[in-house]
């Protein structure tokens, strides 16, 4: 019997895999999905999770594929409205790295146990002594048991260790549009604000830019008409050369919910099984991987010992969730700023970002943004 399972093989899953295993424990990753995702949700690492991943050499390989964001601006119409520098939040990593998470997981895979895939967890039961958790398989059900039971395979596994109802789900109508695309430009991040909603333009590595937009049609639709709206919100406020570089466009919507507890007994959850927030604001990964690096030596000490640390582990729960509220608050507090508005409304909100952004402000803004609000970082 391992010491850990680790349910979920996403960032947040392989980094709790190769911080374990690093620090000594026997542990298994299961993964329901038979290959790696070849999508790229999550794409920024903000200054706490490189330095969280720092002590098992994570941080120099990731930092060798990744592009690094010294500032962002906040534009309506080509007007700068201002400037959220990030080289003066941490002289260790003074930017934000962005790279697809592809990238991401492929660095973490190398430094964790050998990923089991295919398997779906239909149930995680606690005994005595171990957590025994029913499993499916191509061949068919089987069993696994080990003395701690780490779930990080997404929102899909909440109902796997929450009751129903027990973690308050809000859904958003906000639905948004995005892209990766060949379109090059400045290594500055833009956020453009004007009457029709936000258009993020995230630079990446290898001459790609990353195009998130708030969609005004309420309903997914043929992947073709979502192209088009993109194109045309990147054409009228970023350039007609960036929108023809857009080929395809996927759709999403947001939601926000945030576990009361991560523990029960030997089971602990961690990243989106625990908490959702917008994406808008680049919160929710970086969250997840400080659950993850915080998480694994309490883990550890545990395994050692033979039992729980149970102080600890109820002060990490209570700085984790903590933290996930406020990442959650500030995605929220992002995501009504990028709707859109009417004439005045525009015009109060650039007049509201141009006094926010000078000064001090501005420096709250980037101290929030790029997770300086987690209590771990």
């Amino acid at each position: 019997m391992p010491d850990v399972v680790v349910v979920g093989a996403g960032p947040v899953g392989l980094l709790a895999a190769a911080e374990l295993r690093r620090l000594g424990c026997d542990v298994t990753v299961i993964e329901r999905r038979p290959v790696a995702g070849p999508g790229s949700r999550a794409i920024g690492l903000h200054s706490p999770s490189l330095a969280a991943l720092e002590p098992g050499g994570y941080t120099e390989r990731l930092l060798a594929e990744a592009l690094r964001v010294d500032r962002g601006e906040a534009r309506a119409d080509g007007e700068v409205l201002g400037v959220v520098r990030f080289d003066r939040l941490s002289r260790r990593f003074p930017f934000v790295a962005t790279l697809p998470q592809a990238a991401t997981e492929r660095v973490l895979t190398d430094a964790a146990p050998d990923v089991d895939r295919g398997v779906t967890v239909r149930g995680v039961v606690a005994e005595r002594a171990a957590v025994r958790i029913d499993v499916e398989r191509a061949e068919g059900p089987g069993e696994m048991r080990a003395a701690v039971v780490v779930v990080a395979s997404g929102a899909g596994a909440r109902d796997l260790v929450y009751r129903p109802g027990a973690v308050a789900v809000r859904e958003y109508a906000d639905r948004y549009l995005m892209s990766d695309a060949p379109a090059g430009g400045r290594p500055v991040a833009e956020v453009h604000l004007d009457r029709g909603g936000v258009l993020e333009s995230f630079p990446m590595p290898g001459g790609l830019r990353r195009f998130v937009a708030w969609d005004p049609s309420p309903d997914e639709d043929a992947p073709a008409a979502r192209t088009a709206r993109l194109r045309a919100a990147v054409a009228d406020r970023v350039g007609a050369d960036e929108a023809a570089s857009i080929t395809g466009a996927t759709s999403f919507r947001v939601r926000r919910a945030v576990a009361p507890r991560l523990r029960r007994g030997r089971v602990v959850v961690i990243g989106d099984a625990a908490h959702e927030v917008s994406p808008i604001g680049g919160q929710g990964m970086n969250l997840g991987l400080l659950d993850a690096a915080t998480l694994a030596p309490l883990v550890a000490a545990w395994a050692r010992r033979g039992d729980a640390p149970d102080a600890e582990l109820a002060r990490w729960e209570r700085r984790r969730v903590a933290s996930a509220r406020r990442a959650a608050m500030l995605a929220s507090l992002n995501t009504g700023l990028g709707r859109p508005l009417g004439a005045a409304g525009d015009r109060a909100r650039r007049a509201a970002l141009r006094v926010l952004l000078a000064g001090p402000g501005g420096r709250a803004f980037a101290h929030a943004y790029a997770m300086g609000l987690d209590l771990d970082a």
